[in-house]
């Protein structure tokens, strides 16, 4: 067949001939063509690339084509060598299809890829270019990628560097990639440069997710330790910057300036900015990365110096320069805990208690604790100090009086009672320590008047708790000064002076308890008994229940030593008045005295009839000791047969554990008076108190005392009872289960609605009943030994029904020998216990037998 240009140089077979007759019907159709290519795929490339050409050159504008034939022909001369002229032809056939499809983003990632794998470096970045001039901008971001990777591994770092600030402008938020690029190829001052626009970029959002504070940071790290590298920037105005911008890290801040200017060999300077950083820094955690910086910066600088010093010989100069370093290393180590300190107070200027502890640390330096105590009162304001702000003046006129300045010391306390505190407490507590200085210097007329003063009527007075008043106008209300004024009176002053103090204290209302039995032990003292009594009176008039108990207790103490039975009527006045409102608690003492009073100088009877009273008023828990000193007393006076009523009476209102106590000493009065049968009827009465299994010693007291003094038969009425007690407690335990079953059984019932219950709900509770019966059946107290409680109300048949029934729970415990043996042996061989149970077994079973 002929070709196109009419030359014999293409042969057709004839299965191509379908194909062609198609094209030659639709030279325009891409399906054709492409269904042409896919028959003849497996053909010889040339024949393969002709087809290609032949279709391109009537449809040029295909996409399809295009795409597929340059795919095509670079699989062909893949793994060749990159010399070949094969790769050339490609590259044309390239360019070919970019006169048509220079839109194609596609077409020019190919091309690109397919130039950089031929390492032409200047033609790849050319068609790069080409390629972004060429497509919109919104197709870019598809070409730089590659464009940048290619950057990167080229051998000329400027080359990439003008690519990224390409990239940059279209991409700006990028640029931590830039720099991590400049960083890895040496460009550290151009690294400092866009990371340092990074940073005081506010709207820039990390793509790595690092912070604002990271990113300076790295930016402190990188300028710090390159600084022969980095000469664009102003480290120090940097750093700088960074410190009132990052307050909550400037110990890593001011270390990071500090290591720049070591590493720059400004070692002078690195020492300034570590003394500047101590004293600025506010917080613990930054004081310590700063002052560990800079010990470890000294310890260094002596290491490089003894290093010098050994390699060059010793020199006077040079001994000189490395003393000098030690003496400045140790003073700094020195200095650490004053530096502490003065951090502390930079955090809280008001906290007293580290305005302390800086006194202590100048201990043996005068002019500094001076100046660090008139800075401190300077500074601390009352109203936010953290302690006491008085400490402070107290401490500071103590130290001048250690070193015997007595007037300097006035001259400060003088100055610290005319402070506004934020207590009244913190003035009194003033006031006292001046007067109490006075005192140790034995000027005794001087503390008086010091203390007068404090407590003298201010112009304007003002309630204690008024916290719109200075202090200086409530501390006339502060017991404090005044309970010292009083001591002081007492000690020093006169009979009246002291009387007048006491008794503005009580005018005043600020009296306690104490102040008032002071004040009658004082009148008392001196001899004025009715005066004391009336200073009672007037502290029982002040005071309420239970503060008032002490001064009861005291006066009435005080009354019965002074006058006895001589007023009589008038301590049984005072003891009725004590007793009215009277807390239970507080009762038995004075019910105590009161009786006493009664037994010593008034009636017997009387004194009866103050402890019958006492054992109702008492506390509960103390109505038992009272009903024993009720007896006690009792039977010393009247004797024993008095008490009976007393111990009737205890045993009624007193709870069971103390009334079973009553109960046996009771049941043991009357043994011993002889009244047996009383004896035996208050163990009987008792017994319904005592369970046999939690009182095991009551019933081992009644055994004893029947054996001693009862027979066969009271023996056998013990145990009846006994047994009866044990079935009736055993009894009310059931009982109470099966009522908790029952009441949990109608809550559920009476959750229903009326007229909703159905045939199942009626079921329902049929089975519930029986199973209450079942239940009770089941509480019924077991029978032993075939001896049965019966209701007294139980009829004889009934008795003789049960008595042939068996019992299913019996336990046969002995062999039918040992009980044939038992049965034959006489009643009256056995010892008396034995005798006792075994003649009540033969006689229950006799009656239900025989009813």
């Amino acid at each position: 067949m002929a070709s196109l240009n009419g030359k014999p140089d293409v042969i057709f077979e004839e299965d191509d001939l379908p194909y062609e007759e198609e094209i030659i019907r639709n030279p325009y159709s891409v399906k054709c063509w492409m269904r042409y290519i896919e028959f003849k795929q497996n053909g010889t490339m040339s024949i393969l690339n002709m087809i290609y050409e032949r279709a391109l050159k009537e449809l040029p504008g295909s996409y399809k084509l295009w795409y597929n034939y340059l795919r095509e022909r670079r699989k062909q001369v893949k793994g060749k060598c990159i010399m070949e002229p094969a790769y050339e032809e490609i590259n044309n056939c390239h360019e070919r299809a970019l006169v048509f499809m220079h839109k194609m983003p596609r077409i020019w990632l190919d091309y690109c890829q397919f130039l950089v794998s031929q390492c032409k470096i200047t033609r790849s970045r050319r068609t790069f270019d080409r390629a972004l001039r060429a497509l919109p901008v919104t197709q870019h971001p598809r070409i730089w990628p590659l464009y940048l990777r290619f950057a990167r591994n080229l051998p000329l770092p400027e080359t990439a560097i003008r690519v990224y600030r390409r990239y940059l402008k279209l991409s700006p938020e990028n640029a931590e990639e830039y720099i991590d690029y400049l960083r890895s190829c040496g460009k550290l001052d151009e690294a400092a440069v866009r990371l340092a626009a990074v940073v005081n970029d506010e709207s820039f959002v990390s793509k790595e997710g690092k912070s604002n504070y990271q990113l300076w940071h790295e930016l402190c790290d990188l300028i710090s330790q390159n600084p022969d590298k980095v000469n664009s920037l102003n480290v120090g105005a940097i750093i700088r910057g960074g410190l009132t911008r990052f307050t909550d890290q400037l110990g890593k801040l001011w270390c990071s300036l500090a290591d720049y200017y070591i590493r720059s060999g400004h070692f002078e300077k690195a020492r300034d900015v570590y003394e500047e950083a101590i004293l600025t820094v506010v917080t613990v955690r930054d004081f310590t990365q700063v002052f560990d910086s800079y010990a470890q910066f000294e310890e260094s600088m002596i290491a490089a110096k003894m290093e010098t010093t050994s390699e060059l010989g010793k020199d006077e100069e040079e001994d000189i320069d490395l003393e000098l370093r030690l003496a400045r290393f140790e003073q700094l180590i020195a200095r650490r805990p004053l530096l502490l300190n003065s951090v502390l107070l930079r955090q809280n200027p008001h906290n007293v208690h580290e305005w302390h502890k800086r006194v202590k640390l100048y201990e043996g330096k005068p002019r500094q604790i001076i100046n660090t105590y008139t800075e401190a009162v300077q500074t601390v304001d009352p109203m936010k100090a953290t302690g006491k702000p008085s400490s402070l003046w107290v401490s500071f006129a103590k130290f001048y009086e250690e070193n015997e300045q007595l007037d300097d010391a006035r001259t400060i306390f003088e100055k610290a009672t005319k402070v506004n505190y934020k207590q009244v407490d913190d003035l009194a507590g003033v006031w006292c320590e001046y007067g109490e200085m006075e005192l140790r210097h034995e000027n005794y007329e001087q503390a008086l008047r010091i203390l007068r003063k404090a407590t003298a009527i201010p112009s304007k007075k003002a309630e204690y708790f008024d916290v719109s008043e200075p202090v200086q106008n409530r501390v006339y209300k502060s017991l404090k000064v005044w309970s010292m004024l009083a001591d002081l009176e007492e000690s020093m002053g006169t009979f009246q002076s002291t009387k007048a103090v006491y008794d503005r204290i009580i005018d005043l209302r600020i009296a306690t308890p104490q102040i008032i039995i002071n004040y009658a032990m004082f009148l008392e003292e001196h001899n004025y008994f009715e005066e004391s009594f009336k200073a009672y009176e007037r502290g029982i008039a002040l005071f309420r229940w239970p503060n008032v108990y002490d001064i009861w207790n005291t006066y009435l103490t005080k009354f019965i030593d002074r006058y006895g039975g001589k007023k009589l009527e008038r301590a049984r006045d005072l003891f009725e008045q004590a007793l009215d409102g009277c807390p239970a608690k507080f009762a038995k003492t004075i019910y105590l005295l009161y009786a006493k009073l009664e037994e010593e100088f008034g009636l017997a009877r009387h004194a009866m009839a103050v402890y019958e009273r006492a054992t109702q008023a008492v506390d509960n828990t103390e109505r038992h000791h009272m009903f024993n000193i009720y007896i006690k007393r009792a039977a010393e006076i009247y004797g024993v047969t008095y008490t009976r009523a007393i111990y009737q009476k205890a045993i009624e209102v007193l709870p069971d554990e103390h009334s079973r106590d009553m109960c046996l000493r009771f049941a043991d009065m009357e043994s011993k008076l002889g009244e047996i049968d009383r004896g035996r009827a208050i163990y009987s009465y008792c017994s319904q108190i005592c369970d046999p299994r939690m009182t095991a010693t009551f019933w081992q007291t009644w055994k004893e005392f029947e054996i001693r003094h009862g027979n066969e038969d009271t023996i056998r009425e013990m145990l009846r009872i006994k047994r009866s007690v044990q079935a009736t407690y055993n009894t009310q335990v059931n009982f109470m289960s099966s009522q908790m079953m029952k009441a949990t059984t109608n809550a559920t019932i009476s959750d229903l609605a009326p007229g909703q219950l159905g045939l199942d709900d009626m079921k329902l509770l049929e089975q519930q009943a029986q199973q209450l019966a079942a239940e009770a059946e089941q509480d019924k107290p077991k029978l032993k030994e075939k001896i049965l409680f019966v209701r007294s109300d139980t009829s004889r048949s009934e008795l003789a029904e049960l008595a042939k029934q068996a019992n299913p729970d019996e336990i046969d415990i002995d062999d039918e020998d040992e009980d044939g043996d038992d049965e034959d042996q006489d009643p009256e061989e056995l010892p008396q216990s034995t005798k006792c149970c075994y003649c009540e077994v033969k006689s229950s079973r006799s009656n239900m037998a025989q009813p």
